[in-house]
């Protein structure tokens, strides 16, 4: 019998899992319907591939293919023993977060916590030795970005690009673009330098980064090096970091002229001691080094409602000998103690002790004052020598040709999407790139996201005042509690006073209440079959739908402005 009962059981999880992957997808689609909704009233501008040339200009067109080519190898991380495979897939689609162009594709990260390795060859070398190098890429973190990289690679031009996949131990020669984990956010610029003495590389990294832009409209990471060795990087098109090669790099490109001799080493006569005790002075006669730090104080009194004869602490009354206690086996019962409640009302209990004070003659153990030394020489140092490894590259904007461009990453986030990459010698050119695309994406994703937003005065805050981040479960509870409570009046209302909560809280409870249900009903023994959970999850998806055409109504007051806003915009990129 009980085998029976436990197959009945193992067999009504397997209905139950099978109808939580149906639920998960109802859900998805009650959760994305605000979104959906708010997305197809907020018009878009249309994608028309560019007419701009560059050594390597991606737009991931439909013969995007023809040019990438996801890595399978090895990768090689020497902090550990172990050998992590690049599993992350890609695909290029467009976007499903505020999505800010029609028919506008771009390569995107598919899988979470996975190792992923793209890269595509450009039609030649690029040389930028005595031209402007420019690195131009839109990043839209659908998912934001809570630990993971977004940068690419620059890859030397060599034999081994041609032969090898791509991989992190494939030579790159500039690597950028944003990389947030934990408290750490930046962009990073790198470049790699060679040694010409020794022909070793060596990484430089810029001092101080800005940081990357945690968002989910798209943002545009621009990288400008000029021959002169100055740099720029923008960000959404603003200027946020300048400076040079030569002096903004940690380890510098040129080392020191000079450098400390290894075989100098400091006399023994050498005193380097600045101040010293005063050897001519002594301890004054009437000093009393055991003099104690205090002392009883002989003036106080005992405080008139000091209650001497009473006890500091009294048996519990209201404490009881348990009834197993065994005086034979225990002992005596002794009942614990409390404070004794006579002393709260007064200066104190027991016996009463003067209180000690600070002895006025104190002084500690004496030592002599300290008197600059005669004999110091000064802080030693080493005589300088001049560097045998010393050179000096007055052009490291000179970087080696580079043949490929490649995304190794690394994330917990899924949904990284990038597009219009532009690498090139023209300033111009990918500002032109810019106006055609990211200025007139970020428009209609920020209106949308606008049009999404909850007005800050109609929004209810939570009923306790918290915010989420001071308690963020009792700030949701207390947001569905709210939500619910609009929509038993009115569901429109809802939908646009708690949007956090209209992706779907209300269907996912009462479907995933009725599917429970159904599956341990009082009174039945029976596992609901495939076809009843089927058409739970259909009045599921049947519910999103509904809501979708609520929220439809609910943020269509809101298009008139989206409009202006992206017209607004697109004239003025246009007019740029």
């Amino acid at each position: 019998m009980r085998f029976v009962a436990a197959t009945a059981l193992l067999a009504a999880a397997a209905v139950r899992a099978d109808a939580a992957d149906k639920l998960e997808d109802a859900s998805s689609s009650v959760s994305s319907a605000i979104e959906s909704v708010t997305s197809s009233l907020v018009p878009k501008p249309t994608f028309t591939p560019t007419t701009l040339k560059a050594p390597f200009l991606e737009q991931f067109t439909d013969d995007w293919e023809s040019r990438w080519k996801a890595s399978h190898a090895k990768k090689d991380d020497k902090s550990t023993e172990e050998e992590w495979a690049y599993i992350g897939n890609w695909a290029v689609e467009e976007p499903t977060v505020l999505k800010g162009m029609e028919g506008d594709k771009g390569l995107v990260i598919k899988d979470k916590a996975a190792h992923h390795a793209i890269s595509a060859k450009f039609p030649k070398a690029i040389n930028n030795k005595g031209k402007t190098l420019v690195v131009q890429y839109e990043v839209k973190l659908q998912n934001g970005l809570d630990c993971g990289g977004a940068y690419m690679k620059l890859l030397q031009d060599n034999k081994a690009l041609h032969a090898e996949e791509f991989s992190n131990a494939s030579p790159y020669v500039i690597m950028f673009g944003p990389d947030k984990c934990g408290a750490t956010n930046k962009v990073h610029f790198i470049f790699r330098h060679k040694n010409p003495k020794t022909g070793e590389y060596e990484e430089k990294h810029l001092k101080n980064p800005p940081m990357a832009r945690i968002v989910k409209t798209t943002s545009l990471y621009t990288l400008i090096v000029k021959p002169d060795n100055s740099f720029e990087i923008k960000i959404d098109g603003d200027s946020i970091r300048n400076g040079t090669l030569l002096e903004d790099f940690t380890p510098s490109v040129n080392p020191d002229k000079e450098i400390d001799d290894p075989k100098d080493t400091k006399p023994e006569d050498w005193v380097d001691e600045a101040r010293i005790p005063d050897p001519e002075a002594k301890k004054p006669e009437d000093w009393d080094e055991d003099a104690p730090f205090e002392i009883v104080d002989e003036e106080a009194t005992k405080p008139e409602d000091w209650l001497e004869d009473e006890p500091k602490t009294i048996p519990d009354p209201e404490a009881e000998k348990p009834e197993d206690w065994d005086d034979e086996e225990d002992g005596d019962w002794i009942p614990p103690t409390v404070p004794n409640p006579k002393c709260d009302e007064v200066s104190g209990c027991g016996k009463w002790e003067p209180p000690m004070k600070s002895n006025p003659a104190y002084k500690g153990k004496w030592s002599a004052p300290f008197i600059d030394n005669p004999a110091y020489k000064g802080e030693w140092k080493p005589r300088k020598i001049k560097n045998p490894n010393y050179f000096e590259d007055k052009t490291p904007s000179k970087f080696e040709p580079m043949g490929a461009i490649g995304f190794e990453i690394w994330t917990m986030q899924n949904d990284i999407l990038f597009d219009n990459i532009y690498i090139g010698h023209s300033v111009e050119d990918a500002e032109k790139l810019k106006a055609e695309t990211f200025d007139l994406k970020v428009a209609a994703e920020k209106a949308e996201e606008e049009a999404n937003a909850p007005k800050p005065s109609d929004t209810p805050s939570a009923p306790s005042g918290l915010t989420f981040k001071e308690d963020p479960v009792t700030y949701i509870k207390e947001k569905a509690t709210l939500f619910l409570d609009i929509a038993k009046k009115d569901p429109v209302q809802a939908v646009k006073l708690v949007p956090e909560v209209a992706g779907g809280l209300a269907v996912l409870l009462v479907t995933l209440a009725a599917i429970l249900l159904s599956a341990i009903a009082p009174g039945s023994n029976a596992v609901p079959s495939k076809q009843q959970v089927k058409e739970t999850a259909k009045k599921a998806k049947d519910a999103a739908v509904d809501a979708k055409d609520k929220a439809a109504e609910a943020v269509a007051s809101g298009a008139e402005k989206a409009q202006a806003e992206v017209n607004k915009r697109t004239t003025r990129s246009t007019a740029s």
